[in-house]
């Protein structure tokens, strides 16, 4: 099944050409997730040929505009285009009542419902679930209420080896021994066994944001073993100071933190203007945690 990632935008508050604001889709299966909403992410979703309305769930992370002044764009354009399914938005209290008082004013009536779920930036919890995923919060320290997001996959069916089974089992038989169940007759004996027929399936894969935050050493914990984290990395350890003062990291710090949480895969973004260059930040990050790429337009990574 499919779980990638899909950069749709790296920049910090002040966009550059060629690097925007933002936004990324995780797309798990044929479901698309997309995480932050920054100014132009539209425009994005249009070059990575990602059709707005597969789009059903969108996870803000925080208010500051770098990060969801898109969604009224995306909203709007919605509503053009006919859509009716209800769409699901996660973020921090306050968000509902922004995106009101804009459709209140511009007089812009949905056609569909938006439900709002608030979010709790200061605890690690489960929020969304479903066939796909379970999403959990990570709690950030920003200038304001911030939180990352965690995308767990669901485990996997185990996998049925055609070979190996009777003939005339029946579906539900068959689903039961997916499921990891043994078959058993009317005394409660078992006549299969589910390890003789059927292969573990891979083992769940996981995918944790971490949004705008000064470095956080307990976040490791959190999103410990992950295939792939994103971390933000705004400025140069050389800015350190300057990175603590805003509520930033830099990127030796996004490497230290993939190194102690023992990640698989590191992507750093939310890139200041200041840097035209961004091969200074990928070595610095590299140094720490070799495994680092930079999480720049248009890169798609898959797990």
């Amino acid at each position: 099944m499919e779980f990638e990632l899909t950069i749709l935008g790296s920049a910090s508050a002040t966009p550059m050409l060629g690097r925007h604001h933002t936004a990324q889709v995780l797309t798990v299966g044929r479901e698309p997730y997309l995480i932050d909403c920054g100014e132009a992410t539209q425009e994005r979703l249009i070059e990575q040929r990602i059709r707005f309305g597969r789009i059903n769930r969108v996870f803000i992370s925080h208010l500051h505009g770098d990060h969801f002044f898109g969604i009224f764009g995306l909203l709007g354009t919605l509503h053009l285009q006919g859509r009716t399914e209800p769409l699901q938005l996660f973020g921090p209290a306050g968000l509902d009542e922004i995106i009101t008082t804009q459709l209140r004013c511009s007089g812009t009536p949905l056609s569909f419902d938006v439900d709002f779920v608030a979010v709790d930036t200061e605890k690690h919890q489960l929020i969304y679930q479903d066939a796909q995923v379970q999403v959990l919060t990570l709690p950030m320290r920003h200038r304001i209420p911030c939180c990352g997001y965690l995308f767990r996959e669901q485990p996997r069916r185990r996998r049925l080896v055609k070979e190996s089974l009777p003939e005339a089992l029946t579906p539900e038989q068959l689903q039961a021994l997916s499921r990891g169940e043994d078959l058993r007759d009317a005394a409660g004996h078992v006549w299969l066994r589910h390890t003789d027929v059927t292969t573990a399936p891979p083992a769940p894969r996981a995918y944790a944001y971490c949004s705008d935050t000064v470095y956080l050493e307990y976040l490791a914990d959190l999103v410990r073993g992950v295939d792939l984290l994103y971390h933000e990395s705004t400025f140069l350890h050389e800015m350190a100071e300057r990175a603590q003062q805003t509520g930033h990291s830099t990127a030796k710090q996004a490497g230290q933190l993939a190194r102690l949480a023992e990640v698989k895969q590191l992507l750093i973004g939310h890139f200041s203007s200041r840097y035209r260059d961004l091969q200074p930040l990928l070595a610095e990050a590299r140094h720490e945690f070799e495994a680092t790429q930079l999480a720049t337009e248009g890169l798609t990574v898959t797990v």
